[in-house]
């Protein structure tokens, strides 16, 4: 449907850039791999190491410190509440994007799911609604799955593998034993939204683990207030895309490209004409493979090269 997509695509400040930058740098990535490579990148450029073998990047203590929370000792992991669905004949993890889960819901399971977890000698730490977090010294070694690259498949190959997997599906099997009528989840069927009935366990990492490289910030940011605090290069993460391209619903998708552009692109184009940007760097990726486009201001020069989206295509 790529081409189809592109045809309908109203991004024209993307498309300006896309079609003035440098050949585009290709790189393939092994699409059965534990994270996305989007998720490989920032773990690459946020904190200066790639991958260790085929294990899911580990932001655990840098959003446990930007909550406020203290890490000084033990591994850590994230643990995201989320719905598991029952297919023909496999279990799938939903987009943890599509289950909306006010902070009274969460707070609720949390505490019903603390008894399990002392029991077993795990310290859960509350976090947002959407991430809590567990200290699991034992549990160093365990590869485990971003939340991401696990969606939308068989989530039987893609569970935490390694010492201490039998240790962690015993302790989920509780939890969810536990949350099965929890009034909570009572309430949501009423409601008829998914019941949160899982909790998914990825990106163990150290207390003391360095900071990062580099700002990172996320779609919610101005970027007029990030150029002008900026004294390094910054990185900015636009997540809008995943969930309606993990949904396969290419109707928002584009929506939320267009969006984009107005509040993204176009204003990052600007600011290279001003000359107030020296260099821009694009990076798009889906599951198997990452794109990076490179910009200054000087290569808004190429008269000649008209606004197209085809450096997008496979």
């Amino acid at each position: 449907m790529a081409k189809d997509l592109l045809r309908n695509l109203q991004a024209p400040a993307l498309a300006t850039m896309l079609a003035k930058a440098g050949a585009p740098a290709t790189r393939s990535f092994d699409p059965f791999a534990r994270y996305l490579p989007h998720e490989a990148w920032l773990e690459q450029r946020l904190h200066g190491k790639g991958q260790s073998g085929d294990n899911a990047p580990t932001p655990t203590v840098d959003r446990m410190q930007r909550l406020g929370l203290s890490v000084t000792e033990g591994t850590w992991f994230l643990l995201n509440p989320v719905h598991i669905h029952i297919a023909r004949d496999h279990l799938v993890l939903t987009d943890r994007r599509r289950l909306p889960l006010e902070e009274s819901e969460s707070r609720a399971l949390f505490e019903a799911a603390l008894p399990a977890f002392a029991e077993s000698g795990k310290t859960i730490v509350y976090g947002t609604a959407d991430t809590w977090f567990v200290r699991a010294d034992d549990w160093q070694t365990l590869e485990t799955t971003t939340p991401d690259a696990a969606c939308g498949h068989n989530i039987d190959i893609w569970m935490p593998k390694g010492e201490g997997e039998r240790a962690w599906r015993k302790l989920q099997n509780e939890v969810q034993m536990e949350w099965h009528e929890h009034p909570a989840n009572g309430l949501r069927e009423e409601r008829r939204e998914p019941p949160v009935n899982s909790l998914w366990l990825w990106g163990g990492a150290k207390a003391g683990q360095s900071a990062p490289a580099a700002a990172y910030f996320d779609d919610t940011s101005d970027l007029a207030a990030l150029l002008a605090q900026a004294q390094q290069p910054v990185v900015i993460a636009l997540d809008a895309l995943s969930e309606p391209a993990l949904a396969e619903e290419w109707g928002g998708w584009l929506e939320r490209m267009q969006l984009l552009d107005e509040r993204w692109f176009a204003p990052l184009l600007t600011s290279l004409q001003r000359g107030e940007i020296a260099q821009l760097t694009l990076i798009s990726g889906h599951n198997a493979a990452l794109r990076e486009f490179k910009l200054t201001p000087r290569a808004l020069l190429k008269f000649w090269a008209k606004p197209s989206f085809s450096r997008l295509m496979p």
